[in-house]
């Protein structure tokens, strides 16, 4: 099961995936998608940082459409997470498994799907697939990660490091100017999706001028974890190399720490910092998805427009002493998601349904009038519209390929995630995997009880008192591999 792969085998998706006939009137979508934003940060999700976080925006989002606090990502990653998006598929079948992979510019997804049926297709700001973006109309990415502060954007024609620079300007003012002046330009006659997707908040945390001391004189709350010792947590967890203060460098705070400061104080120094860093780049996103609501309501396309936030994955902000993603732990597996449709979903309300980030393509395509085949996600436009589906699912499969990457030294890793447990195997070797480490480590399970535990801090694995709760759950993560096809 866990030989090394010796091919690739990559699932297209076939030019018959759209067999519905598009309705008379299909909406708009505007996906807004920003870069390791926790649903903690969102004042609107009422976390620790209910309080603290400053978000009218997405808070106004939520006040008109759904906000889900069970969306979850199926590997908490950038690169792999985009792909799945975009395909409707895990990664095994998209083949984008770590950071080192590179989409498949031959793959049919969903711009060229929602294309084909009538759509003007659009994406702006951050891409980080490896190649060209393809079945837009138009694009102007970012390189890589790109810059926050006098940033640099390829446009669409443009040769391979032929960027225009914006001096003097933060990357979200221009990713949203950008997307906006593409929707004035487009045909009124045809209904457009446009991908907008902001940098921030990721990694270095560099606030907009305009919002760098808009936390000076505030204290953040720290989250109950934050000084965690990982004790009776696998030697995987307790080798992470992600704990705030310890794992930062000169970059992420612009300041060198206090002298003479212990293990403990110095991670309560460093998240202050952290925090408040953080939380300023999260304010020009909110800053920018407001002058996004502004302008459908100036244009009048509101009541036309599916409007999504969400984020690629979840963060660490200072849980269990950490920063960063990629584990199996609900901060970095669950997701921002909120979505609004005027008329069509209902105002205010809150769903604890379980969507993954598979799904966004087969509900797009869903309002659009096509139909999705070759896609592991399902449509959750009932969901949206009051009404769960029979059968709807219980549980997720996660898988993490990464094996001990240089930076963060995450095990590679896969599990299983009900509405109460985390049941995750540790599996210790990189299997050939690009950006993965050829260095084996004991295999490991974790099992967290989230309805006694949720703040995931006792690993009940051994217990006998579980022994049938390990036993289903092992069922049922062999049930989803195999319909999964995931056999590596």
């Amino acid at each position: 099961m866990f030989g090394r792969f010796a091919t690739l085998t990559c699932i297209f998706l076939s030019a018959g995936t759209l067999l519905a006939q598009a309705p008379k009137k299909q909406p708009n979508i505007v996906f807004i998608m920003s870069d390791d934003h926790a649903s903690a940060a969102i004042s609107a999700y009422g976390g620790f940082l209910g309080k603290s976080a400053k978000t009218p925006n997405i808070d106004r989002l939520a006040k008109g459409g759904m906000l889900f606090k069970n969306a979850c990502v199926t590997n908490s990653i950038c690169t792999p997470s985009r792909a799945a998006i975009l395909t409707g598929q895990y990664s095994h079948k998209n083949g984008v498994y770590t950071l080192n992979d590179v989409m498949d510019p031959n793959r049919v997804h969903i711009a060229h799907l929602l294309r084909r049926l009538g759509y003007q297709t659009a994406l702006v700001g951050k891409w980080h697939l490896g190649t060209d973006p393809q079945g837009f109309d138009y694009w102007n990415i970012l390189p890589g990660q790109g810059d926050y502060i006098n940033p640099k954007l390829r446009a669409q024609g443009a040769k391979p490091k032929e960027f225009k620079a914006h001096p003097g300007e933060y990357s979200e003012d221009v990713i949203t100017r950008d997307a906006l002046n593409w929707v004035k330009k487009r045909d009124p006659a045809k209904p457009f999706v446009l991908f907008c997707h902001y940098k921030a908040p990721h990694r270095p945390w560099d606030p907009a001028p305009r919002f760098q001391d808009l936390y000076k004189d505030e204290v953040i709350p720290e989250p109950a974890t934050l000084l965690d010792d990982y004790q009776g947590r696998s030697q995987t967890v307790q080798n992470l190399h992600m704990t705030v203060g310890k794992h930062f460098n000169r970059r992420d705070l612009q300041e060198d720490a206090p002298k003479d400061l212990d293990s403990n104080a110095l991670r309560k120094w460093a998240y202050q910092k952290y925090l408040k860093r953080y939380l300023a780049c999260v304010a020009a996103v909110d800053d920018n998805v407001g002058k996004i609501l502004d302008f459908l309501d100036q244009e009048k396309l509101t009541d036309d427009t599916i409007v999504i936030y969400t984020s690629d994955q979840g963060f660490f902000l200072g849980e269990h002493g950490w920063f960063d993603k990629r584990l199996m732990y609900e901060e970095c597996v669950t997701t921002p998601l909120i979505v609004r449709y005027p008329g069509r979903i209902p105002a205010g309300r809150v769903n604890t349904d379980m969507i993954l980030n598979i799904d966004h393509a087969p509900t797009f395509l869903d309002y659009a009038g096509g139909k999705a085949e070759d896609m592991d996600g399902k449509s959750y436009r009932p969901i949206l519209e009051g009404k769960t589906p029979e059968g709807w699912r219980t549980s997720m499969y996660y898988r993490y390929y990464m094996h001990l990457d240089g930076s963060h030294n995450v095990g590679a890793h896969y599990g299983v995630r009900t509405s109460r447990y985390s049941l995750i195997h540790f599996y210790g070797q990189g299997l050939g995997f690009k950006g993965a480490s050829a260095k084996e480590t004991p295999p490991e399970w974790e099992l967290f009880d989230r309805l006694k535990d949720p703040a995931m801090m006792k690993n009940v694995y051994a217990d006998p008192g579980y022994a049938t709760v390990v036993a289903e759950l092992k069922a049922e993560l062999a049930k989803l591999r195999r319909e999964l096809k995931d056999d590596k």
